[in-house]
């Protein structure tokens, strides 16, 4: 496939007769960067409410977190525009550092960040299908030690439930990338429709609303103060922004990429975070402070406590409302996780650094069809396998690792591509890319030392690449 950027593709590239069909709009482009409103906007209010202690430190870790992420969508959306290649940042990687960290990031978005995300939503949105259907029925238990842990293993119909979802959304997006966009449009006005209901009804229905809700909390409540309280809750808010980074792995089908990748990111962010300021701020308004205080969101079974009492408090069956819009917002995940990240294993291949066969479009869809149902099954796998949680744990600083390497190769590309073709340069450079790698690189080490057993785990599972 030939580089629009300008950039020497490799032979292996050059050479292929087939092409990505670039059949996303800068809807479905944005639409793809707001897959990150998922379930963080239900979850993250308590846990951050405890951490800072007043509704409007909350509001200002979730601004802080959002400004943050949108100094990475700037640097992404550069070097988006400058190589717009299916493969997002692997592709940066490979040319600013060359074959190892590259193959290193995609073997660990396809065996463990992408399939597990796929593996604990699935499984997610089963359970709270539970809500309204029974699925109760376990067949198998057993309890395993792994890392000196205990995983209660299970099989039932939910675990069939979450198989069944991610073959669903391989089968969706195996017709094509324009069949996936459009679901994933549909999927994001119906997730931002539910939680427009919730918030409008949080802030003219509620019974407990009132702007009290929002002043000085009670003397009696334990109120921490300072930096790292703070950054705490930056650091809780970050994981709910945490998804944008996707969307250049499908520059390679997107429309004039070269113009849509940046406002893509650019506008899609802006609306996440106003989206978010929007409901949190319903969130405090609706309850007195102590009731979001009070709230669990540390186990999915309990997943959504301030989100469903703002709804009770304004409708008797606000939970299951809660529920629903839950469910929605999974499948905009699933759906957006399926489409973006399966681009990774594609272009691997396509370069000779994974196994070949995933390199095959489809002739009548034009869409990496066995790279797609790779990728679901080993997270069918894992969702069977019941240790998702564990797997995804440990790679969490992976990630933020990943994340300021490709923001530091801005840097790398401006000095070794000079003259590369750049529509689109990133607002604020060098500042604010410098800033979010240095941020980032603050989440790694933040990581390593609350976590770390977890990251030492992460770092074995992205060595098992290397003799791979």
């Amino acid at each position: 496939m030939s580089s629009a950027s300008g950039v020497a593709a490799s032979p292996e590239v050059t050479s292929a007769p087939r092409e990505l069909a670039r059949a996303l709009s800068l809807r479905d482009s944005i639409a793809l960067v707001l897959t990150v409103i998922g379930t963080g906007v239900f979850l993250k209010a308590a846990p951050m409410a405890q951490l800072v202690g007043s509704p409007s430190k909350v509001l200002w870790a979730w601004l802080a977190a959002g400004l943050l992420s949108l100094a990475g969508a700037l640097t992404y959306a550069e070097l988006g525009a400058m190589m717009p290649e299916a493969g997002g940042e692997y592709v940066f990687l490979r040319e600013a550092y060359g074959d190892l960290p590259a193959f290193l990031f995609g073997w660990t978005s396809v065996m463990l960040i992408a399939s597990g995300g796929l593996a604990a939503v699935s499984t997610a949105l089963a359970s709270f299908m539970a809500s309204f259907v029974p699925l109760g029925s376990v067949w198998i238990t057993h309890d395993f030690h792994v890392l000196g842990q205990v995983v209660h293993w299970r099989l039932g119909v939910q675990q069939g439930v979450a198989v069944a979802v991610i073959l669903l959304f391989c089968a969706i997006n195996a017709r094509g990338v324009a069949v996936g966009g459009k679901v994933q449009w549909v999927a994001t006005v119906a997730k931002i429709g539910g939680i427009a209901i919730i918030t409008v009804g949080a802030l003219l229905l509620s019974r407990t609303g009132t702007w009290a809700n929002l002043a000085k909390p009670i003397t009696n409540q334990i109120a921490p103060s300072g930096a790292g309280a703070f950054g705490a809750a930056m650091v809780a808010a970050l994981w709910a922004y945490q998804g944008w980074s996707n969307v250049p792995m499908v520059a390679g089908e997107i429309e004039k990429p070269e113009r849509n990748i940046p406002r893509a990111l650019i506008y899609g962010m802006l609306l996440v975070i106003l989206v978010y300021l929007i409901t949190n701020f319903a969130y405090f308004y609706a309850l007195p402070f102590g009731e979001v205080l009070t709230a669990n969101s540390t186990a999915y079974r309990d997943a959504l406590p301030v989100a469903a009492k703002v709804a009770q408090s304004f409708w008797s069956y606000g939970p299951q409302l809660v529920s629903l819009a839950f469910m929605i917002s999974a499948i905009g995940a699933l759906n957006g996780i399926t489409l973006m990240n399966a681009r990774v294993p594609y272009a691997m291949a396509r370069n000779g650094l994974f196994f070949g066969p995933l390199a095959d479009l489809n002739p009548e869809s034009r869409a990496p069809v066995k790279a797609i149902w790779f990728q679901g099954i080993w997270a069918c796998l894992l969702a069977l396998s019941g240790t998702f949680d564990q797997i995804t744990t440990s790679v969490i600083f992976a990630v933020w690792l990943f994340t300021a390497l490709v923001g530091s190769s801005l840097f790398v590309l401006r000095r070794k591509l000079p003259a590369a073709p750049r529509r689109y340069r990133a607002l604020g450079y060098p500042v604010i890319p410098a800033l979010f790698v240095i941020v980032a690189v603050w989440v790694v080490v933040n990581s390593l030392s609350a976590t770390p057993l977890e990251s030492a785990a992460g770092l074995i599972l992205m060595a098992l690449g290397l003799p791979f």
